[in-house]
């Protein structure tokens, strides 16, 4: 049978077309595209912030970005699906994630290069940063054990085995780091010196699904991107849910802004902004249209603008031996890989 294709919607007008749909004072719209020369999927994006780069996962590589230029300086290649990346600039290493390879990559902030590819424990994916403990933590989203790692000798110190499939991970940079479990909804507290669970706190009802999170570090609430459409605030210390804010579809990208006091929730096709107006009061304030699949982002606080990675994309309909003959089948229309960047 011969195939068909047929754009989705999100392919009216273009990539320089989608713009952005102000509820209120954040008015964030499309500044520019940054085209990357790649296919294969999309993850994480990662801001060295204080030397102003960006690191973005897909398929077997990271491309990295001046974030001065808005123009791609490098990429980390060898890789086999590739999701987070954290960065400690005191040791001058670069860490990610290579679920296909059930590795680390260990790299070079300034040449990019290889320092290493370290064994990680079942497939990881997300991954942070902890500065006290000066520890990587890589998450294996599949069996829920993690991989500690020294950041500046670059060795594995050890695994942390907290069950479930834990998502994206924050830190309060004093010693402990959180992450939900997507499949159990509960929220995890790993007491980073010690390598061990502290506490678990579930998250329903509420939220449903955790995802992407972040952390409002002087008032101790953590921002937890769910899978019910909504976004949670929680107190880090109690576990207890303070309130809840409606989102999009399928968020998987959740950032905070100290400076501007915005939270950033990256949906299947939107942003939703969302403003603190006090530690324990929140309102939505723009939804920002985007392409389907935008679906991570990262956030300079120098610049307050938020980039978002993604392509286009097409549906054909393709053979299956059922009644109806054919089932659909999305997949990436190639050249159109994109950086998207957001500003006021």
């Amino acid at each position: 049978m011969r195939h068909t294709i047929v754009m989705t919607a999100v392919l009216t007008g273009c990539l320089t077309g989608v713009g952005a749909v102000a509820q209120g004072p954040a008015n964030y719209h499309l500044l520019k595209q940054i085209p990357i020369a790649a296919e294969g999927g999309w993850d994480y994006l990662t801001i060295d912030q204080g030397a102003g780069r960006l690191y973005v996962s897909h398929g077997s590589e990271v491309e990295v970005i001046d974030l001065k230029s808005e123009m791609v300086v490098g990429k980390i290649e060898g890789m086999n699906r590739t999701h987070g990346i954290a960065v400690a600039p005191k040791f001058g290493h670069g860490f990610v994630t290579s679920g296909g390879n059930l590795t680390v990559r260990v790299f070079d902030l300034a040449t990019l290069k290889t320092v290493a590819d370290l064994p990680a424990a079942g497939s990881p994916d997300g991954i942070l940063y902890e500065p006290k403990t000066e520890r990587v933590f890589a998450f294996d989203h599949r069996g829920g054990i993690v991989t500690v790692i020294d950041a500046k000798s670059a060795t594995v110190a050890g695994t942390i085995d907290i069950g479930g499939q834990p998502e994206f991970p924050a830190t309060d940079g004093e010693g402990s780091v959180w992450v939900g479990q997507e499949d159990k909804s509960v929220l995890v507290k790993i007491d980073a010196a010690a390598m061990k669970v502290v506490k678990t706190w579930p998250l329903l009802p509420g939220c449903e699904g955790p995802t992407g999170m972040d952390m409002d570090r002087k008032n101790r609430r953590l921002f937890i991107g769910c899978g019910n459409e909504k976004m949670a605030v929680v107190d880090a210390d109690s576990g207890s849910m303070i309130t809840t804010v409606p989102i999009g579809v399928h968020v998987d990208a959740t950032w905070f802004d100290p400076a501007t006091k915005q939270i950033f929730n990256a949906n299947r096709s939107s942003i939703t902004v969302v403003q603190q107006e006090s530690k324990d009061k929140y309102s939505v304030v723009q939804t920002v249209t985007t392409l389907g699949h935008a679906n991570t982002l990262a956030v300079d606080f120098k610049t307050h603008k938020v980039y978002a990675s993604t392509s286009l994309y097409k549906t054909e309909a393709v053979p299956d031996g059922s009644p109806a003959g054919t089932k659909a089948k999305e997949s990436v229309v190639p050249g159109t890989a994109a950086v998207l960047v957001y500003g006021r």
